[in-house]
């Protein structure tokens, strides 16, 4: 879960996208979204399909499974 928290934050950086913009381009709250990024939640696998296609990377990428 370490791994995914990191790997989303950094992409959502890379992306120029702050908490804010994603959670409203997952029809989620902010505090939501937040929870994600500091390891007290994890998405459905839906929703992370759908964080995967916003920050144009692959799921195994933000699951450190592998590299871009």
């Amino acid at each position: 879960m370490k791994v995914f928290c990191e790997r989303l934050k950094e992409m959502r950086k890379l992306c120029n996208y702050t908490q804010r913009d994603m959670a409203n381009k997952l029809g989620i709250a902010q505090p939501s979204y937040a929870r994600y990024e500091n390891g007290s939640s994890e998405p459905t696998l839906e929703r992370l399909a759908n964080i995967a296609t916003i920050l144009d990377c692959s799921t195994d990428h933000l699951l450190g499974l592998k590299e871009f």
